[in-house]
């Protein structure tokens, strides 16, 4: 008797990225399908950066009684590491474009 995972079973063989009609994608289509995810997930990244400066300027303002002092300085280095992220991501996109 043979049961149906004997018949089929490919688990331990490697498999190529496959396209949606089951052709075999090619390196490059593999490689844009990254990096478009990859830059899909800049936005979520600035974002979280400017959200945490806020959130520690905030809790430091709390915790040493400078109101607003603490909050503008850690934004401002929350936008700027944000900054960062967006210049870094930029370098990246012209190192696959070469």
């Amino acid at each position: 008797m043979i049961l149906p995972a004997q018949v089929y079973c490919e688990w331990n063989v490697p498999r190529e990225p496959m396209g949606n009609n089951g052709t075999k994608m090619k390196k490059e289509t593999g490689r844009t399908i990254r990096e478009l995810g990859y830059f899909a997930s800049l936005g979520m990244s600035v974002a979280l950066a400017i959200f945490m400066g806020l959130a520690l300027g905030l809790w430091l303002d709390k915790v040493f009684d400078t109101k607003p002092l603490l909050m503008f300085v850690f934004l401002a280095l929350g936008i700027g590491a944000g900054f960062s992220n967006i210049i870094r991501a930029g370098k990246k996109g012209k190192k696959y474009r070469e």
